[in-house]
C-alpha cells in the first residue's frame, strides 16, 4: 500500500507553546487518501487569477471537503525557509474518509516534540535538527495541484 506521511510541520518547535496543545500526534494516511483530499480541495483564500472571482471562490470553498494553505517551511529557530509546505484541513466527507478509510497509523509524538522544543530552547540546535523526522517531498502526479497553486 502506498502511503503518505503528513509532516509534523513546525509542531515540535512550538510544542507546549500554546495552551491546548498537550498532545502531538503523528498520523500516517494512505497516499490515495491524501491525493483524494488534494484533488477535492480548495485554497483557503481567494487567489486572483486562479479563481474567476471572489464569489466563485466562496461557493467553491463552502462546498470543498478540504482546504489548502501554503505556509513557509521553517527551520528549528522558526525562521521561514525558501520553500513552502502544504497545510491541509479536512471537513465533511474528507474528515469521515480520513477517520474511516485513510488512517494507517497514529503515534504519540508528544515526547519527541517536547525533546526537540527543549533542545531548541537550550541552544542545542544541531541536536534538535537531528531529532526532526525526515520529510521527503511528496511527488504529486501531474495536474494534481494545479487548482491549488497561485
Amino acid at each position: 500500500m502506498d502511503q503518505a506521511v503528513l509532516p509534523l510541520d513546525d509542531v515540535p518547535l512550538r510544542a507546549g507553546a500554546e495552551e491546548g496543545q498537550e498532545v502531538v500526534l503523528a498520523v500516517e494516511i494512505t497516499r490515495e487518501g491524501f491525493e483524494w483530499a488534494l484533488e477535492h480541495a480548495c485554497l483557503a483564500h481567494h487567489e486572483r487569477g486562479l479563481h474567476a472571482d471572489r464569489a466563485a471562490w466562496k461557493r467553491r470553498v463552502k462546498r470543498a471537503p478540504a482546504r489548502v494553505q501554503w505556509d513557509p517551511e521553517r527551520d528549528v529557530q522558526l525562521r521561514p525557509l525558501a520553500h513552502r509546505s502544504l497545510r491541509l484541513g479536512l471537513a465533511g466527507e474528507a474528515a469521515r474518509r480520513y477517520a474511516d478509510e485513510w488512517t494507517v497509523s497514529v503515534a504519540d509524538a508528544t515526547a519527541l516534540a517536547h525533546e526537540i522544543h527543549g533542545q531548541v530552547r537550550g541552544g542545542g540546535l544541531e541536536a534538535a535538527r537531528r531529532l526532526l523526522p525526515h520529510e521527503p517531498p511528496h511527488p504529486a502526479p501531474d495536474g494534481l495541484l494545479d487548482h491549488l497553486r497561485p
